[in-house]
């Protein structure tokens, strides 16, 4: 059993069906890239899951239980955390109060210590930042503050909602190499990223959404081998579900 699983997943905004019957899963310890273009229905796809906005039908399980009629902040408990494509980060509080807010749900003070002492570790930046206002931060810095607000929450599995973007080049080589690191620690990810080849290249599978329909799924090799990542990024791939996946 996988720990998330999406089925036949729809959702509407007022007229518009934006997912239409999608399906997906993420194995523990997996990396899972879901990529398209502009519009394709991504977004939407980590706020359905997240419970930030409701799916209109089918399911979303976490360890095989239902959870698409629960609010985000119960889901939120449960381990899925969302890293938002807007960071949401507070900008009126300093970045250790946005960290602090991460760890809410902890009530080992000691744990939260040490948490909050990895990740500034992992982005010193952060502990130089840390009684500046969040709103004041470059971009690259708040996203560093959300990704470690979000960790910090202990997620089972952390979404992420084009991290990269708005980044310098410099900068997204940093991010993809702490997604990277992440990864290679164990954490769950599933990733929504505009730049298709990094996150081919970090992947351990990849869905390829168009219009609200997934019209590929399988591991980077077979995207790459079957799919005209160019055609799908600008919104035009056919349909081309890969044999033997189970996505």
């Amino acid at each position: 059993m996988s720990l998330l699983e999406v089925t036949d997943l729809h959702v509407r905004y007022g007229a518009i069906t934006a997912i239409k019957g999608i399906d997906l899963h993420v194995d523990q310890g997996e990396l899972v890239a879901v990529i398209g273009a502009n519009g394709a229905g991504k977004t939407t796809t980590l706020a359905a899951i997240a419970g930030a906005h409701r799916a209109s039908a089918g399911t979303i399980t976490l360890d095989g239980r239902e959870i698409q009629r629960r609010r985000s902040a119960d889901i939120a408990r449960r381990g899925i955390s969302l890293v938002p494509e807007d960071r949401g980060i507070f900008p009126s509080l300093t970045v250790e109060e946005n960290l602090r807010l991460g760890s809410y749900l902890l009530s080992d003070h000691a744990e939260v210590h040490r948490m909050r002492q990895q990740m500034f570790e992992r982005f010193p930046i952060l502990q130089q930042r840390a009684d500046q206002g969040a709103g004041t931060l470059s971009g690259g810095e708040q996203q560093q503050v959300a990704i470690a607000r979000a960790l910090l929450t202990k997620p089972r599995i952390l979404m992420l909602d084009e991290p990269s973007l708005g980044l310098s080049p410099t900068l997204v080589d940093r991010m993809f190499d702490v997604i990277q690191e992440l990864h290679a620690e164990g954490v769950t990810i599933l990733l929504v990223e505009q730049n298709v080849s990094r996150a081919l290249d970090l992947a351990d599978r990849v869905y390829v959404l168009t219009n609200g329909v997934m019209t590929a799924n399988g591991t980077p090799d077979q995207i790459r081998d079957s799919v005209d990542i160019e055609t799908a990024y600008l919104g035009g791939a056919g349909s081309n579900s890969l044999e033997g996946d189970h996505g």
